[in-house]
């Protein structure tokens, strides 16, 4: 596995602040190691996208979902190919998304209100229509422009050939949608490791984030990717409770396993050939 330049991994909030900010991991690949390089924290969604843009070539992923579900996007008679669908969704306000899903789940029987994509059951991921807790469908609403507005190549979702003939440096800006839940079960099951309410930051879920930690160090996923941290970087992300600073480098972990699929010459960064073009895909689901 050959080095690349940057790979970053994205703990997204559709509504930065200073107490809960976009955390994002660099760091670098090299012979299956991952390593991290810096932590960085934006409070507001233009700082966050301003770096984006000004970062010149990078393998990404990204906590926020990419596409809506297409049962959703038919029955609403909105655009089904992918660009136009997410400008129709950009131009809406969150007060417009939540009455229009919300009337959506309101005439569907109890136990199928949500529509799902997908990549939804393997990933074990919320529905990308879901408005709260977590409010995925407005992570998807503040996240997908500003993607687009830095340039960027969503493997799958746009032509390759298409987003290299528009903006050359495209193709060397590659987000994928990546979900740190997935990489944490696979370790942890169903233990908690983090939590925003500071009362419940307990000592059972300070030793799940070590846990989760030391097995990244170690390599033991499927993703065969070791984890390399300096001893304040490991200890700086063990001890943020709301586990956001881990998500972040979790998301990194995916954005290395894409890079090393496209590395070794498989299409679409790892992503499967007959995902649905106009929902998306979890890497590595």
């Amino acid at each position: 596995m050959t080095a690349v330049s940057t790979l970053i991994g994205c703990d997204f909030s559709s509504s930065p602040s200073k107490r809960k900010p976009i955390v994002v991991a660099v760091g670098h690949a090299v012979a299956g190691r991952v390593q991290l390089q810096i932590l960085l924290r934006f409070d507001t969604l233009n700082a966050f996208a301003d770096w984006l843009k000004q970062l010149p070539a990078w393998v990404g992923g990204f906590d926020l979902p990419f596409g809506l579900p297409r049962e959703l996007v038919e029955t609403l008679g909105w655009p089904t190919d992918w660009l136009p669908c997410m400008q129709h969704y950009a131009a809406l306000s969150r007060a417009d998304i939540r009455s229009t899903f919300k009337a959506f789940c309101d005439a569907r029987p109890v136990g199928g209100k949500f529509a799902h994509r997908a990549t939804d059951t393997p990933a074990g991921s919320s529905p990308s229509m879901k408005w709260v807790n977590p409010p995925v469908a407005y992570m998807l609403h503040a996240g997908v422009p500003r993607l687009l507005e830095a340039g960027v190549y969503l493997p799958g979702l746009q032509p390759a050939v298409q987003a290299m003939e528009t903006t050359p440096e495209r193709a060397a800006k590659v987000a994928l949608e990546a979900y740190p839940g997935l990489l944490a079960r696979e370790i942890l099951g169903h233990r908690s490791y983090k939590t925003d309410d500071r009362a419940r930051q307990s000592d059972e879920r300070l030793i799940a984030r070590k846990d989760l930690v030391t097995a990244l160090e170690l390599g033991q996923t499927r993703l065969q990717l070791r984890l390399k941290l300096t001893h304040a970087q490991r200890d700086a992300i063990i001890e943020d409770g709301s586990g956001d600073a881990l998500d972040a480098v979790l998301c990194l972990m995916q954005a290395a396993w894409a890079w090393q699929q496209h590395q070794q010459g498989a299409p679409l960064y790892g992503l499967p050939a007959d995902m649905d073009p106009l929902e998306g895909w979890i890497v590595t689901a």
